[in-house]
């Protein structure tokens, strides 16, 4: 069987270049520092790169809990430390008496300025306050063209990671037992709605997974695949934990709203 068996062609090229990576780790013996990865890609990630005895990776986000983290793969004799992962973090200053801001204006300015999604993390958010963390080489950038959101004029200010907040959109985490990995029966599981929904959502272009438009019912969801649901908030399968004894999948997920 072929390593690209366990995966959907569309990441055979990320799979590539894992091996890639670590095939310069082994042969140089020297560590290799990834953009950002999302949860499937560090899932892929984990996977490839197994029990290795020659190499093993580690991850970091800027908090234990990020979603999106970079990845570093290293020789055996290495231990990772955190500065190695080249991260810095910001705090937008912003008029919050008049001005409300979301994730999503912060997300879209910063693709607007043509920063790639890989070069930034995770954006947290909780109450007006809103912070960011960004790879070390773009943080000069952003520092000096990340002015406003929106309407809102801003100012950036750099702090630690000890000074991160908790984000107010945490996963609601939740476990079951779904007859089959299917889509439209992990968003039925997932939204408490019915099967027949999840179909019309999906045949309607209103799911994507991982970032992608997907309008087939029957697609086969894999661990730490990322869902959004128009009306209906993000959802993420963060474990699938084997059959039960009535030969139905156990299943860890979360909700965000």
């Amino acid at each position: 069987m072929s390593i690209y068996d366990h995966y959907r062609k569309e990441e055979h090229v990320f799979v590539d270049q894992v091996l890639s990576w670590k095939e310069q780790v082994i042969e140089r013996y020297s560590i290799k520092l990834t953009d950002f990865l999302d949860l499937r890609e560090q899932a892929i990630l984990q996977s490839v790169i197994g029990n290795q005895v020659d190499c093993h990776v580690a991850f970091f986000g800027g908090r234990l809990d990020s979603e999106r983290k970079r990845a570093i793969i290293y020789p055996s004799y290495y231990t990772p430390e955190e500065e190695d992962y080249s991260l810095e973090a910001f705090e937008l200053n912003y008029a919050t008496k008049f001005h409300t801001l979301s994730h999503r204006q912060v997300l879209g300015t910063l693709m607007s300025l043509g920063i790639t999604r890989g070069k930034f993390g995770d954006i947290l958010i909780k109450n007006d306050k809103i912070q960011l963390i960004v790879a070390e080489e773009i943080a000069s950038f952003v520092e000096n063209n990340l002015n406003s959101v929106g309407k809102s004029p801003i100012k950036l200010m750099r702090i630690s990671f000890k000074e991160l907040i908790e984000s107010d959109d945490n996963w609601q985490t939740s476990n079951g037992t779904v007859s089959s990995l299917r889509l439209d029966v992990l968003l039925s599981e997932f939204y408490n709605i019915s099967r027949q929904k999840a179909q019309m959502l999906i045949k309607a272009e209103h799911v994507k997974v991982n970032q992608r438009i997907i309008d087939s019912t029957s697609f086969i969801c894999e661990e730490g695949d990322l869902f959004s649901v128009k009306g209906f908030g993000r959802g993420m399968l963060q474990s699938i934990d084997g059959l039960s004894k009535k030969e139905k999948w156990r299943i860890n997920y979360g909700i965000k709203k």
